[in-house]
């Protein structure tokens, strides 16, 4: 097993999957999301950047695997990435170790870096809420309770809470805060259209501030639904979309398995293996490096 532990967090590596801990102090979403076991399939690449303090370890999924990422699309801060590690100064080599041993790894299950048609991760554990600015979003997997603070404008607050099934909604969609423009997270309604009014005063949207690291933790009531409704097998409304009443868009499909390794047992698989391997080399697809950690992890498993 390769693993590395440091106070922001701690990943390993064994049996085909990376277990991903945020540590004590890491940001509000990595603590609400917790744990993460990413499957190998679920992997598009692995980079450890390194700096003078250290560095930085990376996980680069592929698009569509998660539903974090999927709700986030690319604009998670850098601190809230799950698959961000803090690495401190002395253990790059553990960094690089578990690198190489993902890489190797990779490469032998021959797991392709494009797109996937399913999420491969479950997304939250339910029940999940997260937010701020003039309320707080909940999702139990079968409706989304918006309830408002103090703060909030009389067209949401005289109403009281807000309770949407999961049947009635088509999609939702995630905006952070960015310098002074206030972000929000809406729900869009099967039977609601293009919906126009401001987040501030539109009761089915929060209105996201940016005054605490916590409003962040919205993306994952987003990322929960993107799950339920992909499990419905309906289409969505794309989060771009969502306040232009735009053609929905197919979301993905509930997870499909992980690609089987060859059994440990089996050694014609693992022979036919180290011949593709071999192919591989002599094309020059594969470095001398690359092929030799290959085919050590294969005569390893014979």
């Amino acid at each position: 097993m390769a693993e590395i532990t440091q106070r922001d967090g701690s990943w390993s590596y064994e049996d085909g999957r990376i277990r991903i801990v945020p540590g004590a102090k890491a940001h509000p979403v990595r603590q609400v999301l917790g744990e993460v076991a990413v499957p190998l399939a679920a992997v598009a690449g692995i980079t450890f950047e390194r700096d003078r303090k250290g560095g930085r370890l990376r996980l680069r999924l592929r698009d569509g695997a998660c539903p974090v990422v999927r709700a986030a699309e690319g604009r998670l801060p850098e601190g809230a990435d799950p698959y961000r590690l803090v690495v401190e100064s002395g253990r790059e080599d553990l960094a690089e170790y578990l690198v190489a041993e993902v890489r190797q790894a990779l490469l032998l299950e021959q797991i392709p870096e494009g797109p996937v048609e399913r999420f491969l991760l479950p997304g939250p554990a339910l029940p999940v809420s997260g937010g701020g600015g003039d309320g707080t979003a909940a999702f139990d997997g079968h409706e989304v309770r918006l309830t408002w603070n103090w703060k909030g404008k009389e067209t949401k607050t005289s109403a009281g809470p807000t309770t949407l099934a999961l049947a009635d909604l088509a999609g939702v969609a995630w905006v952070p805060p960015q310098g002074l423009e206030n972000g929000h997270l809406r729900f869009l309604t099967r039977s609601g259209g293009g919906r126009t009014v401001a987040p501030e005063h539109d009761p089915h949207a929060l209105d996201l501030w940016g005054l605490s690291k916590k409003e962040h933790t919205a993306v994952l009531v987003a990322a929960a639904v993107l799950v339920a409704l992909a499990a419905r097998g309906e289409p969505e409304r794309s989060p771009g979309a969502l306040d232009k009443a735009e053609a929905p868009a197919q979301l993905p499909l509930p997870p499909a398995p992980a690609p089987q390794a060859p059994s440990s047992d089996d050694p014609d698989a693992l022979l036919r293996r180290l011949r593709e391997l071999g192919e591989l080399h002599r094309d020059g697809v594969l470095t001398d490096e690359e092929f030799s950690l290959a085919k050590q992890a294969v005569l390893r498993r014979l």
